[in-house]
């Protein structure tokens, strides 16, 4: 976009306006507060021991010489947690094996006892006066651990029996008749390497006890207390989930990496009752790395037949994933009822059969990361479509086209069960195709070989179901006509304030210095899931419009007051003034901001209740869907592997739009995420050992701005049918679509060498070697 597009206006704010973000200011000038500027009167400072082993028995511990060294307040073992009455976090798992049975439920345990499962696992918490004498007494808690083997692969973990779930979804019989009569058949082996979301804010916790009350208070950047309260009450720290207070101040970025609660949390609250003060922890970076939860790390075996004509009969997978040492809800879901929903992709594919298998490793435990399985089963179909392509001597695009689900099916249920209620798919690709010149391609391609380069043109196409969780809103006019919303939501970097401000602000005509906002406190917002899923502008946006249709009912009653008119007379609506209650048919009326006043006014009648405002919980029964095609252009230097990114360009259909300048930084935010995970990112173990050797940004490449080129963009409005705003989703689509978008690129730049199959991320070194090998 534009600077000279962008939107600096004060006042009323209307949907569609590229508002710049009214939350930079502070950010910019240092005024947010993160967890590390949090200053908690008389708060002591806490650090983990954490194992240096991938699998290990605990012989003993000694913590008598970290608590005689100086500051140190207190060392806390799984012997002390256990005392206390606190167990292991627990997860109920809701998907069953294939035969029916139910998965027993995780235990995850907050300080291991007898054995450590993965490097970093916190084995005891030191707490002393400062972070250095927390940090300095670490290495006087002696540990005597007896290694044990290390598995990490999930294949080999399976062959061993660490078997967490087998689970199975679709139709196999139809599937299985589907393969039998196909002409064509197309297989593939994915490897959908292991990353970690690396915010720019490691976690943190800082946790209190008020003996009066009996309440524990917990201040860490989350996406949400809901998740954060019901992860802690399982460990019985707790016994009402709703008797832990949680306090999200601003958010450094979490791309699902803090959903859930962690260990850390559970120990810091257990010390600060014991120690009497807060306690306050901050991760250095070197443990995010080992303790964050990781993502993706699955093995894909993906077929896709077709019929003579080229039609799409049935998809059909079969996938092993690691869990890592401990279940989580997440990983329980991605590989499995989660992220198959995306299998079918955009086409009128009439079956589906997925079996996932999950595996236990020592490995840090997997976590939701943005797109959760939609990327990686999306990357599957666009990837299979693509071979099928090649295979059958068919374009890329025309095979697309011909199996696409048009506007005029909509409604369309796929085998999934998902209902696309609107969309136009094959406008997405066939924009995003003459956007980026497909037409003159091959001439491009050719120029490239002229200068010894390999030049490929890689796209995708996507649709993904978003906006399935609850929110909660409340919104109330205090006497002076500014207006205060409560919001389950919380904000880790999306734009929230100025997205929500514009949706308030065109429903009642607010000039926006108006409205404000209360939001990361659990005692003051009221339940809801947080910000996950894509779900905040359709879920809370949709919450937020239901407030707003109440208050204008409730302001009818007391702006017919005012007017001497009967309510039903008095009408709503919101002009270049701001918003108004009107007599109809004439010129009488009133300033939503005088009725707000009025509201709180003693001359009321009996009959109208005092104040103005209104409560909203809304929880959607179905999904919007995003949807668009991602084109990019890539060159390869075949002497060193290095591939180059030289064009990008996304047309998508997000439906309305309430503000194009944030709405297109969310997703050159997931491309960027998307392109390093196809390019350079992973989490590596050492095959043998077991170790991270990826544990610091030396050696896990994360994209630099140089990496990545300007982005082409353009939009397809397809208003949703399913929210009143018609807004969808869009937080995850960047990641959704890119992974396959690159590596189809890096693909068709290489298969004229004679290499058609290659795992991400597409190194220099993977890439030589590919080509090394196609040459012998």
């Amino acid at each position: 976009m534009k600077a000279a597009d962008v939107s600096h206006t004060s006042g009323q704010l209307r949907i569609g306006q590229p508002v710049q973000r009214l939350e930079d200011q502070a950010l910019l000038t240092g005024a947010s507060r993160f967890i590390d500027d949090l200053d908690l009167p008389g708060a002591a400072h806490a650090a983990f021991v954490r194992s240096p082993h991938v699998h290990a028995q605990v012989l003993s511990l000694d913590v008598q010489p970290a608590l005689a060294a100086k500051g140190v307040l207190g060392v806390f073992t799984a012997a002390d947690l256990s005392a206390a009455g606190i167990g292991p976090m627990r997860v109920t798992v809701p998907q069953r094996n294939r035969d029916g049975s139910a998965v027993p439920e995780g235990l995850r345990p907050v300080l291991a006892n007898d054995r450590v499962r993965f490097v970093g696992e916190a084995v005891a918490i030191v707490v002393a006066n400062t972070v250095r004498e927390a940090r300095d007494a670490l290495e006087l808690v002696a540990i005597d651990y007896e290694e044990l083997p290390p598995v990490t692969d999930p294949h080999a973990a399976l062959a061993a029996g660490s078997l967490a779930l087998d689970w199975e979804g679709g139709d196999r019989k139809a599937c299985d008749a589907a393969f039998a009569r196909a002409a064509h058949v197309t297989k593939l082996k994915l490897r959908i390497n292991r990353v970690s979301a690396a915010p720019i804010e490691p976690r943190g916790a800082a946790g209190l006890f008020d003996p009066a009350t009996g309440r524990y208070t917990l201040h860490a950047p989350t996406q949400g207390s809901k998740a954060i309260q019901a992860d802690i009450a399982s460990t019985g720290l707790v016994g009402d989930p709703l008797a832990l207070r949680v306090v999200t101040p601003d958010v450094g970025g979490s791309f699902g990496v803090k959903i859930s609660a962690y260990p850390e949390m559970v120990a810091v609250l257990h010390a600060a009752k014991k120690l009497g003060r807060p306690v306050k922890w901050y991760a250095d970076r070197a443990e995010a790395f080992l303790a964050d939860g990781a993502a993706r790390d699955h093995a894909m075996e993906g077929e896709l037949a077709l019929d003579a004509q080229g039609r799409f009969l049935a998809v059909r997978a079969r996938l092993v994933s690691n869990t890592g040492a401990y279940l989580t809800g997440s990983a329980m879901s991605i590989p499995t009822s989660g992220g198959s929903r995306c299998i079918t992709g955009v086409y009128a594919l009439p079956c589906y059969h997925v079996g996932t298998r999950i595996a236990f490793t020592n490995t840090v435990p997997v976590v939701a990361y943005r797109g959760a399985g939609k990327p990686e089963f999306t990357y599957l179909i666009e990837r299979l479509v693509d071979a099928a392509a090649r295979e059958t001597g068919r374009d890329r695009a025309d095979l697309r086209r011909l199996n696409m689900v048009l506007p005029e099916q909509m409604p369309w249920t796929t085998p999934v069960g998902l209902v696309f209620d609107s969309g136009e798919f094959e406008k997405n690709m066939t924009d995003a195709l003459r956007l980026t010149d497909r037409a003159g391609f091959e001439s491009r391609r050719a120029a490239a070989a002229a200068r010894g380069r390999l030049r490929g043109y890689g796209f995708s196409v996507y649709q993904e179901p978003d906006g399935f969780y609850e929110s909660h809103v409340g919104a109330v006019f205090d006497a002076s006509g500014e207006l205060t919303l409560a919001l389950s939501a919380t904000a880790n970097g999306q734009g929230h304030r100025t997205t929500f401000k514009q949706i308030v602000s065109q429903q009642l005509g607010l000039p926006h210095e108006r409205i404000r906002f209360i939001s990361g406190d659990s005692d003051l917002t009221g339940a809801g899931i947080g910000s996950v899923g894509s779900c905040e502008t359709t879920v809370t946006g949709t919450a937020i419009v239901h407030c707003a249709r109440i208050i204008i009912e409730k302001g009818r009653l007391v702006a017919g007051h005012l007017l001497e008119a009967p309510a039903a007379d008095v009408e709503f609506e919101v002009g270049e003034a701001g918003g108004s209650f009107v007599v109809a048919g004439t010129d009488r009326r009133v300033s939503i901001v005088e009725v707000a006043r009025a509201a709180h006014s003693a001359d009321l009648p009996p009959e109208i209740a005092p104040g103005l405002g209104a409560e909203d919980f809304y929880k959607p029964t179905t999904y919007s869907f995003p949807s668009g095609c991602h084109v990019c252009e890539v060159e390869i230097d075949p002497d060193t592997g290095q591939v180059e990114l030289l064009a990008y360009t996304a047309v998508n259909d997000f439906g309305v739009v309430v503000n194009p300048l944030l709405l297109e930084g969310q997703v050159h935010g997931g491309v960027a995420q998307g392109i390093g995970q196809a390019l350079m990112e992973e989490l590596a173990h050492d095959p043998r050992s077991g170790q991270l050797l990826t544990g610091s940004f030396m050696d896990y490449a994360l994209p630099f701005a140089a990496d990545l080129p300007s982005f082409g963009w353009a939009r397809n409005e397809v208003p949703c049918k399913t929210n009143p705003l018609g807004v969808k989703g869009v937080g995850e689509s960047g990641c959704t679509a890119s992974l396959a978008c690159v590596m189809n690129a890096v693909i068709d730049a290489l298969a004229p060498r004679g290499v058609t199959a290659l795992d991400m991320p597409a190194t220099s070194e993977r890439v030589w070697r590919a080509l090394a090998a196609a040459r012998r």
